[in-house]
């Protein structure tokens, strides 16, 4: 499931890629620096998003857990009223009993597994979710940092033969 912020920055790198070299020379190029500060920027934005989408899983996972504990209890009062309607008798009511054990374990069991098993995927899903912000937010933060450096290191439009007054951005002297 593709991000929006992994849509900004699929953006960002298609740009650079797409980016047409520099006059005289084979390892420049040239971007709209306006567009990608912007691109930049709205990735900026929509991390908060994301992090709205990790908290809906995490109360989605509560709510999981929460309906998993009724119908846990929902299996045990059955199992009761079943186990008083088998009792008639001594030796009737001690399998009803023992029935009426067997199932209460295995609801308690199975609404444990489930719980675990809740649990364990809302980890995953939140790691997983934290992985990808965490990188989109440190290749941002490099990306941000490379056209701050290639802005500050470049050559002025007067001495390479550019108009429009933009500097460029060298991308294979950042790698």
């Amino acid at each position: 499931m593709a991000t929006a912020v992994d849509e900004l920055l699929d953006m960002l790198f298609d740009m650079i890629d797409e980016a047409k070299n520099a006059a005289f020379s084979g390892d420049k190029c040239v971007i709209d620096r306006d567009k990608a500060l912007d691109l930049i920027e709205d990735a900026k934005k929509q991390l908060p998003v994301d992090l709205a989408e990790a908290r809906k899983i995490l109360s989605a996972r509560n709510e999981y857990l929460a309906a998993a504990k009724r119908e846990a209890e929902e299996i045990r009062k059955r199992a009761e009223i079943e186990a008083n309607q088998m009792v008639s008798e001594a030796p009737v009511m001690n399998q009803a009993r023992q029935k009426a054990r067997e199932i209460v374990a295995h609801a308690e069991a199975e609404a444990k597994k489930t719980c675990r098993e809740t649990n364990e995927y809302c980890v995953d899903l939140l790691r997983r979710t934290e992985d990808a912000l965490a990188s989109a937010h440190a290749e941002m933060r490099q990306v941000h940092n490379q056209f701050r450096s290639g802005m500050g290191g470049g050559t002025s439009s007067s001495s390479s033969g550019q108009s429009g007054g933009s500097r460029m951005y060298d991308a294979e002297a950042d790698m």
